[in-house]
């Protein structure tokens, strides 16, 4: 009973660790995607930016503004 006992205990523990990192991989992740989706909103504002300022420096150049 004792040595059943002692086992039951082990297995538990080793349980435990195994949920606590699954759960600290689950929030790290979740940080991650969270992280890289603001990251992509920022990058999609630069693009936007970027390529508004040589259209209109191209328009410009050959004398077609959009005006």
């Amino acid at each position: 009973m004792l040595n059943f006992l002692k086992k039951t205990l082990k297995d538990t523990k080793g349980a435990m660790d195994k949920i606590l990192v699954t759960l600290l991989l689950v929030i790290i992740a979740v940080g991650l995607v969270v992280g890289l989706g603001g990251w992509m909103k920022d990058e999609i504002n630069v693009v936007k930016n970027k390529a508004n300022t040589r259209i209109g420096e191209v328009l410009n150049d050959n004398g077609l503004s959009g005006k």
